[in-house]
């Protein structure tokens, strides 16, 4: 008897598991049978090989690590963010999107095939290790990352609080890479962040976006409006390092910018759900004041449709350098088993038609980042923790204390020396008051 008849009821089994996890949906079903007989030949031949390697092997092996094995494979290579999630993989990502994890921090992609940092987040112990945007990982511990998937890079990261993992890291600048001995923690990401500045000028900062976004931004919007008048004259929206999160939570963040029927972001692809137009709905609107929005390298996904947005408006100044450029919509899909499918099924555009794919948003003014020197002059000083942008200590060393709040209320952002610390904020500011006393000065 042939190795096919030995499988037969075998490889049954797995084409039609293959069809579910290749052509979701009847609609596509229906067209992979209009197009004859290749897709099932070709199918057939999976069948065969995996008929092959249940006989042959020289270990027996199981058969749902080899379909995993054979789904993960088929959608890695079509690009880097398309993924197959295991259950265990699959419910720790519906965990994430709620703010809260296992692990170091680190939003990732495959870039030039290289395993590479989008971001690192706020307050994580990659962020606090000074693991940084466009960073490539090398190794994880003793294992090359060259071969690696997203999805086995993140599973190798993950792990219980307190355990250890070392990154091994090449970034511009240096001459060797150089290891980042790093333990894990369970990352706690706060949303949004937010802090007065000066009389009437208020700083928000959006980490990343998630279940809550929205609600966070309306809580600090209407703070830092009662700690101002009422009434605010500026707006810094840094939105650096943010590496993206939950499509609708970008729309909603925009919609408290943007006037009632303007279209925000919309999306192309193949599928007639694909083809999405997210517009401003009706509600609330903040006060045309000016706004100055930063970003960086680590700027991606929903954080450019944000600033996108803000741009083609005019509503917007963006200020920084040019953000990531991840254009493209994943749509996560369950199967039957509590496993998911993260599949790539359109491409995002900003309001005027341009493509954030590879290209990512341009910043109207250009501003790189500087590292301030400290304002206290002491002999043979160098340049320290406490004078890095976004650092948590006071001048003295020791943890700045927590900020008193009102029940309800969102945590305030930085101290004063952090912002003086912070170039990119400091333009935003003197771009905000200078505009501020231009109106004043050119009025007739």
């Amino acid at each position: 008897m042939s190795v096919r008849n030995k499988g037969k009821k075998l490889a049954l089994l797995v084409a039609a598991v293959t069809l579910l996890a290749v052509f979701v949906g009847t609609g596509a079903q229906r067209r992979c049978a209009a197009q004859g007989g290749n897709d099932y030949e070709s199918i057939e031949l999976f069948t065969d090989v995996l008929a092959i390697v249940k006989k042959s092997y020289v270990e027996e092996v199981d058969t749902k690590k080899l379909i995993y094995g054979a789904i993960n494979g088929m959608l890695t290579s079509l690009d880097p963010h398309s993924s197959f999630m295991p259950p265990e993989m699959y419910k720790e990502m519906k965990i994430e999107t709620k703010g809260s994890f296992g692990g170091l921090g680190i939003e990732i992609t495959i870039k030039d095939g290289l395993l590479t940092v989008i971001s690192p987040i706020e307050d994580t112990p990659a962020f606090k290790a000074g693991i940084k945007a466009g960073d490539q990982i090398l190794k994880i511990d003793d294992k090359f990352t060259k071969d690696l998937t997203i999805m086995d890079a993140v599973k190798r990261m993950r792990g219980p609080k307190g355990s250890k993992v070392v990154l091994t890291i090449f970034r511009e600048g240096l001459d060797k890479p150089k290891e980042f001995p790093l333990v894990r923690d369970v990352i706690q990401v706060k949303s949004v962040k937010f802090k007065t500045l000066d009389d009437g000028f208020a700083y928000v900062r959006i980490a990343q976006f998630q279940e809550k976004t929205d609600d966070d931004l309306s809580k600090a919007l209407e703070t830092l409006g009662q700690e101002n008048g009422g009434k605010l004259r500026g707006l810094v929206l840094d939105l650096r390092n943010d590496p993206g999160g939950l499509l609708d939570q970008a729309v909603r963040v925009a919609e408290h910018f943007v006037d009632e029927g303007q279209l925000i972001v919309y999306t192309e692809g193949r599928e007639k759900e694909s083809k999405m137009r997210f517009t401003s709905r009706k509600g609330e609107k903040e006060p045309s004041y000016p706004i100055v929005v930063l970003i960086n390298s680590g700027s991606a996904s929903a954080s450019e449709i944000v600033a996108g947005a803000l741009q083609d408006h005019k509503r917007a100044v963006i200020m920084g350098t040019q953000s990531f450029g991840k254009g493209s919509v994943q749509t996560i899909i369950p199967l039957s088993d509590n496993s998911g499918l993260r599949l790539t099924t359109a491409r995002y555009y900003t309001p005027s038609g341009r493509s954030i794919q590879a290209k990512g948003i341009t910043p109207d003014i250009t501003v790189e980042r500087m590292e301030l020197p400290s304002t206290e002059k002491k002999e043979g000083a160098h340049l320290r923790e406490k004078d890095l942008e976004n650092h948590f200590e006071t001048a003295d060393g020791k943890e700045a204390p927590a900020v008193k709040k009102e029940e309800g209320k969102l945590p305030a952002y930085k101290t004063d020396e952090q912002i003086k610390g912070d170039y990119q904020v400091l333009r935003a500011l003197d771009l905000l008051k200078g505009w501020e006393i231009f109106k004043k000065v050119s009025k007739p």
